[in-house]
């Protein structure tokens, strides 16, 4: 899986608009904040609240 690093530099979390870390051992992009994992799919991280996973 690869992510653009400037792609990355601008995504924000849509839930709380804080900063989002790669994580390839989940497949996704973390928000620390909201313990949500958005998942990429296709090369494409799909930012959307109602589809991430809750982590715990």
């Amino acid at each position: 899986m690869s992510l653009n690093k400037q792609l990355l530099e601008i995504l924000a979390c849509p839930q709380c608009h804080g900063k989002v870390r790669l994580d390839e051992n989940l497949g996704g992009l973390i928000c620390d904040q909201c313990k949500l994992l958005y998942e990429i799919k296709n090369d494409i991280p799909i930012m959307l609240v109602e589809e991430a996973r809750k982590l715990t």
